[in-house]
């Protein structure tokens, strides 16, 4: 499959107020009517706020060794959980996504004047950049459809054995800081904090899209919300 970059700007998110619900931790019929209508007011202003950004590049994948790498770079990418959840794709998309700085700095300037508030607007953000991951991905497999092909389910740095190291590459193959304005600390967290890295394999309609189980995650011991949910991937 031939490499091929793309940038989308993505409008008129919507930010699912379940998934709002679940990031902080409560489920539907802990909601009263002030908790409620607080986490409108936050979704509203999550979206003035967010400023979707994506980029991802299409890369055959080769295996030797034992190794899987990334056709044409210098990029491996470890662990066994990727490997397993490569198995049946001869390609990939790399991706990114970000939702700006401006709900960052919102969401800090919160903490010091409104914790309650900034806390939902966390989950409001969190809930966005994952949405729009999700429409990205479903965007993708729109086109590949028609070549009688689909993504698996994403699978970021973090899970299972995939480790947070390879972020800065992921970034650098995607030329993400000028396309997108997301860059990585030295301690391997992306900038703005509310991304996404990931890597999807493309496969066959008639193969498995697979899943990413939470007892794989480097976050199981902490997910809030991982017993309404079995699935860490999408």
């Amino acid at each position: 499959m031939q490499k091929i970059g793309r940038v989308t700007a993505m409008n008129n998110l919507v930010i699912d107020q379940n998934e709002v619900l679940r990031y902080l931790g409560c489920s539907r019929q802990w909601l009263d009517s002030s908790l409620g209508k607080l986490i409108a007011q936050c979704i509203d202003e999550a979206k003035t706020l967010i400023q979707p950004r994506m980029v991802y590049k299409f890369f055959n994948l080769d295996r030797a060794a034992g190794e899987l790498l990334l056709r044409g770079t210098s990029v491996k990418l470890p662990g066994g959980g990727i490997a397993d959840h490569m198995a049946e794709a001869e390609a990939c998309i790399v991706m990114a996504v970000t939702l700006g700085l401006a709900v960052d700095r919102k969401i800090s300037c919160y903490e010091k004047v409104d914790l309650t508030r900034a806390v939902i607007l966390d989950a409001c953000a969190s809930a966005a950049v994952e949405q729009a991951a999700d429409s990205l991905c479903a965007e993708i497999e729109a086109k590949l459809k028609l070549e009688n092909k689909q993504l698996t389910t994403r699978f970021s740095p973090g899970y299972a054995d995939f480790p947070l190291t390879i972020q800065r590459q992921l970034l650098a193959l995607l030329n993400a800081e000028r396309t997108i304005g997301l860059t990585v600390t030295s301690h391997n967290i992306l900038l703005p904090r509310k991304s996404i890295t990931a890597v999807a394999g493309v496969i066959g309609l008639r193969q498995s899209k697979g899943e990413t189980i939470c007892a794989d995650c480097s976050q199981f011991g902490d997910c809030q919300f991982r017993k309404e949910r079995k699935t860490n991937g999408r």
